[in-house]
């Protein structure tokens, strides 16, 4: 009995010996793409608008539009450029802020 246990533990295998590091491979790889995916995820929410509001100017990319500026940001940017001079940017201005709503 003792022979036939020797030989046993002596025998290299049924010849997957030199393979067992590949086994690893599997579970490696489907965890990176797991990893991936999450990661995809959560930047995917955060690029549209998520709970966590992390795009610039937050909230959905159509909304980010000239909505998040307000009217005499845009009138002061046109006269920056060179779109209006000063009496026309002057009475716009007037007009943005005599009509402006009650807060």
């Amino acid at each position: 009995m003792l022979a036939a246990t020797a030989a046993v533990a002596a025998h290299a295998g049924w010849g997957v010996a030199p393979f067992w590091p590949f086994f690893f491979i599997g579970p490696v790889m489907f965890l990176i793409i797991v990893a991936l995916l999450i990661t995809l995820i959560v930047r995917r929410r955060r690029y549209w608008g998520g709970p966590w509001q992390a795009a610039p100017g937050g909230g959905a990319p159509w909304m980010r539009g000239a909505q998040s500026r307000s009217a005499e940001q845009i009138l002061a940017d046109r006269f920056a450029r060179g779109d209006v001079d000063e009496t026309e940017y002057r009475a716009r201005l007037e007009v943005l802020r005599a009509n402006r709503p009650e807060a």
